[in-house]
């Protein structure tokens, strides 16, 4: 399995709330119909009291995909399409980051044996 992560700042304008509502609520279904994508994940930042770093994003969407293959099928359809249109209404694009990786667990202690 490979996966996409796509790291994203809000919009100037929108507070936490609306952005995160819109984010989950409106986007995340339009998301979901994406072509040969297995499991989508959206991480939504949080502010921790006495945490002295600040986050670089307000999200993170990770997008789970067999292979390269299936990713770029799923770039070419029109649900990529009307997902990364949708994107315009919450996310600044000037302040993003988009990676391909293959996951290397090291350590998983959320499964019980």
């Amino acid at each position: 399995m490979i996966k996409l992560a796509y790291c994203f700042t809000k919009k100037a304008g929108l507070s936490d709330d609306e952005f995160f509502r819109y984010w989950k609520n409106i986007h995340g279904p339009i998301g979901a119909r994406i072509p040969q994508l297995r499991k989508l994940v959206q991480s939504h930042r949080l502010t921790v009291p006495g945490d002295k770093h600040k986050a670089d994003y307000d999200g993170m969407a990770e997008l789970w995909f067999d292979d390269v293959e299936a990713l770029l099928a799923a770039l070419q359809s029109p649900e990529w399409a009307a997902s990364s249109e949708d994107e315009s209404n919450f996310i600044d694009h000037n302040k993003a980051a988009y990676f391909v990786s293959e996951e290397h667990i090291i350590l998983d202690k959320t499964k019980q044996e």
